[in-house]
């Protein structure tokens, strides 16, 4: 399955497309406030970006999520991250990222969507995982992944659904992704997340309930980030 879920065969509809125009806008939002606002300077934001342009968000839209988060405009929204951790049907352990203005909302939603699975408290899951740094990327002219890895400065590199993911230790962000960048590399996500150090083995039929249960997490607006362990 790999570390970062990603929902599959979406249908194309408006709906759909304004819920990932906001998801893209949230991380832009975020990304500027947390870090450095220049994005030459900012890893989180460049990558934020890029991946803003690569699913045609208007650049007025763009432009409005960068102003929110270096305080440019009048309205003072404060998003936080919120990391549930719990099992998935079939004992699979699961880490839920949530970027959201309103924690009572978001926790009220959690705990209906966590109904066919188990919502565990803090430090009940996060031990099955290594936080990691996390760079998606790709290059178009197809350069070796393992060769550029190990020049970046990773630790591992494995194909992604979006191109190839490359797992670094995490103060090392934002070195490993410009160094990628360097060698032509357009990069999509650099971030901290959450890798499995094992995966639970499921049947088919058992891959399908935990494929509809977190694709219905993923529906909710305020889930930003999927980390699951299953193959």
């Amino acid at each position: 399955m790999g570390a970062q879920w990603k929902q599959k065969g979406r249908e194309e509809s408006g709906a759909r497309r304004g819920a990932l125009f906001t998801r893209l806008s949230k991380e832009i939002i975020v990304a500027a406030k947390s870090g450095d606002p220049a994005p030459e300077s900012n890893a989180r934001l460049r990558a934020a970006l890029e991946n803003a342009r690569k699913n045609s968000m208007p650049r007025d839209t763009i432009d409005r999520a960068l102003k929110k988060g270096r305080g440019e405009t009048d309205e003072n929204i404060i998003y936080e991250t919120i990391t549930y951790e719990g099992f998935c049907p079939h004992q699979v352990p699961i880490m839920v990222e949530c970027l959201t203005e309103n924690r009572n909302r978001t926790a009220g939603d959690v705990r209906v969507l966590f109904r066919k699975g188990q919502l565990g408290g803090a430090g009940s899951v996060a031990w099955m995982f290594d936080r990691r740094g996390l760079i998606e990327a790709t290059h178009p002219t197809g350069m070796d992944p393992e060769e550029a890895a190990i020049e970046a400065g990773a630790q591992e590199v494995k194909p992604s659904e979006d191109g190839v993911e490359f797992i670094c230790d995490p103060p090392d962000v934002d070195t490993v992704s410009r160094a990628l960048q360097a060698m032509g590399w357009v990069v999509s996500t650099a971030e901290l997340g959450w890798v499995p150090k094992t995966m639970v083995e499921l049947t088919e039929d058992q891959q399908k309930d935990v494929g509809n249960f977190i694709n219905g997490l993923d529906e909710n607006d305020d889930v930003h980030r999927i980390y699951v362990a299953f193959a």
